[in-house]
């Protein structure tokens, strides 16, 4: 899956002058990201005393944020058209890198052609939107520790306001607890995955063999068992879909009240503005949500687990060599 495209001289230009473009971009947005979060402080500021300021600073707070939001949102756009280009390349590299040995092989393993058309574009799909978010997540903690690490001294919670850096450590230590909690909750997810794509795989075939010879192929019972075999591990992914949201949403929402939990004392005593707060909030959620981005994207890890098995399966059925 890598080696066809980053260790292909043909798709070198792409696979890491693309990669780079991205990052650079990614670098940027990282860039106005925390911009936006000195421009928190400084605009609550205002509002919260604006008997000290005039109308013209609110305007001027405004025109200012406009001046980052709109370079944010072209970056942001550029990213996602480009990765989308640059993903679809990485498709293209291992269908026809797949499709060469394939043709040689002469036992075929079940659903060879949704494996190389469905699976491979799903493990294209997937690697454009997870990687982009793991870069995106990375040079987000590098830029907003230092913010947060600093933030952390206007705490002044018992206990906690004597621990240096305390807002940092607060996020690492609920991101990896929730970690730990939402592997063992989505345990079982990657298998019924991994399972419904078999299901499916089974269900398709006898249909695409029922368009040329109806009355050999699709034949109701078979249809029937076929189709009850999809229903029923659909029923499982649902129901354990449905207790996996349901730890995963109770989660993020308890989330976005810590800080102020920790902050809004300081507020009340008068130690912070109402700026220090938002922005302290918005920077432990930078944080925070960037030690999460594998809790946060934990359906389409399972579903990137599950590809990766089946394109894994196919590759020592073709006996693929890179």
């Amino acid at each position: 899956m890598f080696s066809s495209f980053f260790k292909d001289k043909k798709w070198a230009l792409w696979a890491y002058g693309g990669a780079i473009f991205i990052i650079l971009l990614l670098v940027y947005q990282t860039h106005l990201n925390v911009r936006i979060n000195e421009w928190y402080k400084n605009f609550y500021d205002i509002m919260q005393n604006s008997k000290d300021h005039n109308v013209d600073e609110f305007w001027q707070g405004i025109l200012n944020f406009l001046k980052i939001a709109m370079p944010y949102v072209v970056t942001y756009t550029v990213i996602s058209f480009f990765a989308s280009h640059w993903v679809f390349r990485w498709r293209e590299a291992i269908t026809f890198k797949y499709l060469k040995f394939w043709r040689n092989c002469q036992n075929d393993i079940e659903g060879s052609s949704q494996r190389i058309q469905e699976d491979v574009y799903r493990f294209a799909k997937i690697m454009e939107s997870l990687g982009v978010q793991v870069l995106k997540a990375f040079m987000t903690l590098i830029a907003f520790i230092p913010v947060l690490w600093e933030l952390s001294k206007s705490v002044s919670l018992p206990y906690i306001k004597d621990i240096e850096g305390s807002l940092v450590y607060i996020a690492l230590l609920i991101s990896i607890g929730g970690l730990i909690v939402s592997w063992f909750v989505g345990i079982k997810l990657p298998h019924l995955e991994y399972n419904n794509q078999k299901a499916e795989a089974a269900f398709r075939k006898e249909l695409v063999y029922g368009e040329d010879d109806k009355l050999k192929f699709c034949q109701p019972n078979v249809m029937l068992e076929l189709f009850t075999g999809v229903k029923l591990n659909y029923y499982k992914l649902f129901l354990h879909y449905g207790y996996f949201n349901l730890w995963l949403i109770s989660f993020s929402q308890i989330l976005v009240i810590v800080p102020y939990i920790i902050m809004g004392n300081g507020l009340f005593s008068g130690i912070i503005t109402l700026g220090v707060l938002v922005q302290a909030s918005n920077a432990f959620s930078q944080v925070r949500e960037s030690f999460s981005v594998f809790i946060d994207n934990w359906t389409t890890i399972t579903e990137l687990r599950s590809v990766n098995k089946r394109l894994r399966e196919f590759e020592r059925n073709i006996d693929y060599k890179a």
